[in-house]
């Protein structure tokens, strides 16, 4: 047991939060200052998160982080990419690496579990990757683009992937596009035309990996 949950003993406030199991911190309430007395114990959740047995059926991954601004996006990937199993992160141009605090408060130790390697041109590392027999696919609005769920009858547990994600506001790199398969949307009800990028990536990330499951594999 990690942390507990404290409750505030003033009926007028009533705060419930985390706090650690043991010290001072948390033993009064952070809002009005009256006495918070713990009310539950938090079980760590790893330790009842079961861990899949068997890789996912689909193609190996491998992701191109072209000049993605936000520390905590990159955090965010690294933590997705270690749960759905990619196989490497190539941090891109202005993409921040994990030896900036700010990735690490994000990733949780995923970026000491991800290999990744740091390019300052993204065209070296799909270059790369081309020449690794990589299929390059971009993640990336535009008209001919392929929906995500429309996707799975092109992927293949032998056919690799390298899934590129492009910057918060520009996207892709154009020359990066040019040198792609494919470009994968993922479709958009309301009225934003796209997904915060760290949260698109997840989406897309899982899809690729598991989306094979569906599929006969010897097609």
């Amino acid at each position: 047991m990690s942390e507990i949950i404290r409750q505030c003993s003033n009926s007028l406030c009533r705060f419930r939060f985390p706090a650690p199991a043991t010290g001072e911190l948390g033993q009064t309430c952070p809002r009005c200052g009256s006495p918070a007395p713990m009310v539950a114990t938090i079980r760590n959740a790893d330790d009842d998160n079961p861990r899949s047995s068997q890789p996912p059926p689909g193609p190996a991954v491998e992701v191109l982080l072209d000049n993605i601004r936000s520390t905590f996006n990159v955090g965010a990937m690294f933590r997705t990419a270690d749960g759905a199993g990619l196989q490497h992160l190539h941090l891109c141009g202005l993409t921040p690496t994990p030896e900036h605090p700010k990735v690490a408060k994000t990733a949780l130790g995923a970026e000491h579990a991800v290999p990744w390697r740091y390019w300052p041109n993204a065209l070296d590392a799909a270059e790369d990757a081309q020449q690794r027999g990589l299929h390059l696919w971009a993640l990336e609005v535009s008209t001919n683009a392929t929906s995500l769920f429309e996707i799975g009858p092109l992927l293949h547990p032998q056919r690799p992937i390298l899934l590129i994600v492009g910057n918060e506001v520009s996207g892709v790199d154009p020359d990066l596009l040019a040198r792609s398969e494919r470009c994968i949307w993922i479709p958009m009800q309301g009225y934003k035309r796209s997904l915060n990028v760290a949260i698109a990536f997840g989406v897309i990330a899982y899809f690729l990996r598991y989306a094979a499951q569906q599929l006969d594999t010897n097609q």
